[in-house]
């Protein structure tokens, strides 16, 4: 692991960088192509952390909700200069304290590659999956 960096968790929507998220977001494998007008609007929709070397972004991730029952992790993700060095730990550990975030009945969240790190945060693969139904558009960005 490389030295840690110094990393700030803001929600504070007015810090977020939407250069940042868009160009991360419109380049990922999971919203390829989304266009930027999506994304902030899935911004204003959401909770969402920004992680922060100073004024830097340098990760983010979404968390939709109600507050009350329910929690959709999504578009988790840090800059590949600052990986390994804790950051997406600082951004779930920031995740897993917010008061409004707490004591929710359910959780979810898809990702390929990252399963290590959301088991450290009680995440485990679908108990009764065949309960669950999903629906998916995956060209719903390319016009």
């Amino acid at each position: 692991m490389t030295e840690p960096v110094p990393v700030e968790i803001s929600t504070d929507p007015s810090r977020f960088d939407l250069d940042v998220i868009h160009g991360y977001l419109a380049r990922s494998y999971w919203a390829a192509g989304i266009p930027r007008e999506t994304v902030e609007r899935s911004i204003e929709g959401s909770l969402c952390f920004g992680a922060f070397d100073g004024d830097r972004q340098i990760g983010f991730a979404r968390v939709i909700t109600d507050r009350a029952t329910f929690a959709y992790l999504a578009d988790v993700f840090v800059l590949e200069g600052f990986r390994g060095r804790g950051v997406a730990t600082r951004l779930m550990e920031a995740i897993a304290a917010h008061p409004e975030l707490q004591n929710l009945r359910r959780w979810l969240l898809v990702t390929r590659d990252a399963h290590a790190l959301y088991a450290k945060f009680g995440f485990r693969p679908l108990e009764k999956a065949e309960r669950h139904m999903e629906k998916v558009l995956p060209n719903a960005y390319r016009g």
